[in-house]
């Protein structure tokens, strides 16, 4: 439980709407972000669970921001699930516990930033896509909260990690540590550093688009991982989609982009044995589906015409800040063996071949959905 103890937490609890008597609490292991607990209380006799999560400012600097974007979104797909009638609520979308003043979220006096949700319960999330099933609830959830959000009323949503998903600033970074290259580590990473150099002319492709107006902004998740899914334990059907500190404005091709590198891949990102790494194509198409299908009307022309595109972008992104993160010396990911950001660079990298070879079958398959 890191560094905070039952009566630690107590004392967060206290700062929040609950009533009840905090019972025992469980350090939740999934994420890497923000530090997150899961406890349980027995509020006027039953028992409940409520998750408590420290945010870490160190990556999300604007906290209120942060917060004021998931109160916002979280208010307004409630809104819709209420209007159209749909059962289970409160496990289809998460619900913020404000705090006894009436905020979304509670500073401490050392300046901790301690947030809290209720528990969505019977539920379970998969660490990776292992069949078509799992892929179509994948498109068809992160479709749904697109579309969620495509009437979203009021001011522009913060950009909780402005740039997140710039493809030229970080292609741009790569060459600028592959180019200085400090720690004197581009001699390993010849291949890396010329596959990466040769598709340069693809990473303004998307950018362009939306400069032009061509591709319209949205409000879009960010980090469409699979584990970000939570799935009925019974039905298997996607019921919510959690981890909101990164929606903010964004490109829909972004999002379904990174649904691609994370769910067709039957390989982990550092996979050393790369005659394993390819995308596939049965896991492409329920994805694809159950996405186009849930957004069905909303997407323009130019946006389907990039679908396929979008996975070998996001791919070949996350690519370079593997490769630019070796090359710096190891500085953001944390690593576990000394090449271990170049081999998570080669696997996207051969996973961006994959995609490149299949490219013509994987759009003409979205164009006919």
């Amino acid at each position: 439980m890191g560094s905070y103890d039952l009566s630690q937490i107590n004392e967060v609890s206290l700062a929040f709407q609950i009533y009840g008597d905090l019972r025992q609490v469980e350090p939740c292991k999934i994420g890497h972000i923000n530090e997150t607990y899961i406890a349980t209380y027995n509020q006027g006799g039953s028992v409940v669970r409520y998750v408590h999560q420290k945010i870490n400012t160190e990556v999300f600097r604007d906290p209120a921001g942060v917060m004021d974007n998931i109160g916002r979104v979280t208010r307004h797909q409630r809104a819709r699930l209420e209007k159209s009638g749909v059962e289970d609520v409160t496990r289809r979308v998460l619900t913020v516990v404000p705090t006894r003043d009436g905020e979304s979220f509670h500073r401490t006096p050392a300046g901790a930033c301690w947030r809290t949700f209720v528990f969505v319960e019977n539920v379970r999330t998969y660490e990776s896509v292992t069949s078509p099933a799992l892929a179509h609830e994948a498109g068809r959830a992160f479709g749904e909260f697109q579309r969620s959000l495509s009437d979203l009323p009021g001011k522009r949503l913060v950009e909780t990690i402005p740039n997140f998903h710039n493809s030229r600033r970080r292609f741009d970074a790569f060459a600028a540590a592959a180019d200085g290259d400090k720690y004197n580590r581009a001699k390993s990473a010849v291949a890396e550093v010329k596959f990466a150099g040769a598709r340069e002319k693809i990473v303004d492709t998307i950018l362009k688009a939306m400069a032009k107006r061509q591709i319209p902004e949205r409000a879009t998740h960010n980090d469409t991982k699979f584990n970000n899914v939570m799935l009925d334990s019974t039905t298997g059907k996607a019921m919510c989609v959690v981890d909101l500190d990164t929606v903010m404005p964004g490109c829909a091709l972004y999002d379904f982009g990174d649904m691609v590198r994370t769910t067709t891949s039957p390989t982990l990102e550092d996979e050393l044995d790369l005659s394993k790494v390819h995308a596939r194509m049965p896991l492409f198409r329920a994805l694809c589906r159950g996405y186009l299908e849930a957004t069905e009307g909303m997407l323009t022309r130019h946006e389907r015409a990039l679908i396929a595109f979008s996975g070998q972008l996001l791919t070949l992104t996350i690519g370079l800040r593997f490769l630019t993160d070796y090359l710096s010396g190891d500085t953001y990911f944390r690593v576990h063996r000394p090449f271990h950001n170049l081999e998570r660079a080669r696997t996207q990298f051969r996973l961006v071949e994959s995609l490149e070879k299949q490219a013509e079958a994987m759009q003409k398959f979205a164009d006919s959905v």
